[in-house]
């Protein structure tokens, strides 16, 4: 059996196989249930005890452990040692206000206050030419000065680390020998890109999340071997591929997305199978929704990430590898509430699965999505997580009421316009990642999925004009189904500035060697079995710019220039007959992991008829009031056709079909929805 879990902000999702003799997938598992928080392996070992321990073969596993470390601030203590005089790199940051005319305005307070920030005398110049030895035996009052005040992790970072890491190994090597017991990151081993700021923010955070990581990893394994697990598990990173737990733990701010990364992959996998060349991916959970395009079915990976970034904060830069995800608070318990101008919102706040949406009946008093979906009749109160909720509709009529009240409104109007916003926000999210990228949603397929995916989907097809919308089988955990398709993959990026032209190609030819010769040897070392392969990109910029655009670079330097004007106009509307300069060296190192396709669905002698449970009356908002058939999704055959107004329930998933819309069940289960005449392309 190969098993994926899958932690998210809500529910905990478990998808496991079985494969026959002939390596064709024989059984699909599917499992939820609530997560755990501040202890997430206790809802994971929850979900595997469904499962037979002794039978799994293949473990992959996404969690929010670091994530959650960093927003909630419960990592561990965290020092800094740097370059003399670069001491204040954290509190200066960047000049980049977003809230420009706030004269209140102040910068992120650092992770690591100034007095556990501490300088060593050592210069590298930015051609990595070693200019002073570092004085390695400061380290000793710097050590001496960390115990005593508590300190459980040191960040090394020392200026133009990325060019040459001789000093900053040094300086790693004295820290571990005068101290064994603490956990030491150096920025060499995290992040081998320039500009001095987000360098040593990516090292500093992934520092304060490493023992705080380790110990959670390690109370998993634990776990799961208690439960019979034999198997050690793969760790999904933020780039969409698996790592090994030992790589997980050196670099812990490589998984700060891992699950949402998975989703894409998984739709990767569906496109690949159907012939779907162009994706557009939503994940709707119960907390966030998330974007991401997938052009030619090659995820977009970026290293310009930030948490806590909104319109009036800066943020904290992350540079690691991460699938390009806008990802917004709009999600099944995302709270509807009035904001300061007496205007309706829905969002950010979360009731999340504790207390949760009023319809639960745990305690939740706040109008949420979900509970909409019920009053709308979109969702059946009593098919909540398939029956295993007893939905309590009275409930959730009465936390709408006050709000309705002061609106104006009916209980059922006030329902529908929680949806339409919703709705509006996550179209928002799908331009920024589509048209605002330079794309054009009529070329592209969206694959909607997680718990809400479907619920949305015709609505958010129909707001971009999408050119077909694909409700995925099994879509409340198809997260995890990504795991289980995913491969192993490590990216390894290193600035180099150099110009691209015939006269250099040698030389990047060489650095590409370079670099990928390391790769290979590193990501071996942790997975020996494994065949390896390598890919090379670039980040290019025309001379004199700023930023950079990520292109392909091919061994031919013309097509990779060709590629990189393409791709500049694209997301910028112009190109220039001028100089190239490459900036950064990108190799991703990938290995198969063995992972099987959706197996088809049988027929099994079902109907449509068959699968008809009823009828329902739901509130399809500008399509109207009706009486929408009711189905289940799980007993239509392969080929079936079912034409709005309908409703198609499975245990953790609702498809809402409105009025003139058409969806068909492919030989996979996967249901493909037609737009409304007039908006698809």
């Amino acid at each position: 059996m190969r098993i994926a879990t899958d932690v998210g902000g809500t529910f905990t999702d478990l998808v496991g196989y079985e494969l026959d003799g002939g390596g064709r997938i024989s059984r699909l598992v599917t499992h939820k249930v609530d997560s755990t928080p501040p202890a997430f392996e206790r809802g994971v070992l929850e979900a595997t005890r469904t499962v037979d321990a002794r039978a799994v073969r293949f473990f992959a596993h996404g969690s929010t452990v670091v994530i959650n470390a960093l927003l909630s601030r419960q990592g561990a203590k965290t020092a800094l040692v740097t370059t003399r005089g670069f001491r204040d790199v954290l509190e200066i940051a960047r000049g980049n206000r977003p809230d420009l005319f706030n004269f209140a305005f102040r910068k992120p307070r650092p992770f690591v206050p100034r007095h556990l920030r501490r300088e060593i005398d050592e210069r590298t110049d930015a051609d990595g030419q070693v200019i002073r030895a570092p004085a390695l035996e400061g380290l000793r009052e710097i050590v001496d000065d960390f115990r005593e005040e508590g300190v459980e992790a040191i960040a090394v970072c020392l200026l133009h680390a990325y060019a040459n890491d001789a000093n900053e190994r040094a300086v790693g090597a004295e820290l571990r020998r005068r101290w064994p017991e603490v956990s030491i990151a150096l920025s060499s081993d995290i992040c081998r890109e320039w500009r001095e700021y987000e360098r040593t923010s990516t090292t500093v955070l992934s520092a304060f999340v490493q023992p705080v990581t380790s110990r959670y990893l390690d109370s998993l394994a634990s776990g799961l071997r208690r439960q019979g697990v034999s198997v050690t598990p793969f760790m999904l990173q933020s780039n969409g591929g698996a790592t090994t737990v030992a790589a997980a733990a050196r670099n812990p701010v490589s998984m700060v997305e891992s699950g949402p990364a998975s989703g894409v992959l998984g739709a990767i996998e569906l496109g690949s199978a159907l012939g779907e060349r162009n994706l557009a991916t939503i994940d709707i959970g119960g907390t966030t929704a998330k974007c991401a395009l997938v052009p030619g079915l090659e995820p977009r990976v970026t290293t310009d990430y930030f948490i806590e970034k909104t319109a009036t904060e800066p943020g904290y830069p992350i540079k690691t590898p991460v699938v390009e995800i806008v990802e917004i608070g709009s999600g099944g318990g995302s709270v509807a509430a009035l904001d300061a101008g007496g205007k309706l919102r829905v969002g950010p706040e979360s009731a999340g699965a504790v207390p949760g949406p009023a319809v639960y009946g745990r305690g939740g008093d706040r109008p949420t999505t979900t509970d909409a979906h019920i009053l709308t009749g979109r969702i059946d109160a009593s098919n909540l997580l398939g029956g295993r909720i007893a939905g309590d509709v009275e409930r959730a009529r009465r936390v709408f009421a006050p709000l309705a009240k002061t609106l104006g409104v009916t209980v059922g109007a006030l329902a529908a316009g929680v949806l339409r916003i919703a709705n509006a926000d996550m179209a928002t999210a799908l331009k920024l990642v589509s048209i605002d990228k330079g794309y054009d949603p009529r070329d592209f397929t969206l694959v909607a999925f997680g718990g809400g995916g479907a619920l949305h989907a015709v609505a958010l097809g129909e707001a971009l004009r999408f050119r077909k919308v694909i409700v995925p089988r099994n879509p409340a955990v198809f997260s995890a189904w990504g795991m289980l398709v995913t491969d192993l993959r490590r990216d390894f990026v290193q600035t180099r500035i150099t110009p691209v032209d015939d006269a250099n190609a040698p030389l990047l030819a060489a650095a590409f060697a370079d670099l990928e010769r390391d790769a290979l040897d590193e990501v071996g070392r942790d997975s020996p079995d494994v065949a390896l392969t390598c890919s090379r990109h670039a980040d290019l910029r025309y001379r004199g710019q700023e930023h950079t655009v990520k292109v392909p670079f091919p061994k031919d330097t013309g097509a990779a220039l060709a590629g990189f004007h393409e791709a500049h106009e694209r997301a910028y509307s112009f190109r220039l007959d001028q100089a190239v300069e490459l900036v950064n060296l990108h190799v991703t190192v990938r290995g198969a992991l063995g992972g099987a396709h959706h197996p088809a669905i049988a027929a099994n002698g079902s109907s449509v008829e068959g699968a008809r449970t009823g009828t329902r009356r739901v509130d399809f908002d500008d399509d109207g009031h009706g009486e929408a058939a009711i189905y289940r999704r799980a007993k239509l055959p392969p080929g079936a056709e079912i034409a709005g107004p309908a409703i198609l329930e499975e245990d953790a998933s609702t498809c809402v079909l409105p009025p003139g819309r058409l969806a068909r069940v492919d030989d996979y289960g996967h249901l493909h929805l037609t737009l409304a005449p007039g908006t698809e392309s």
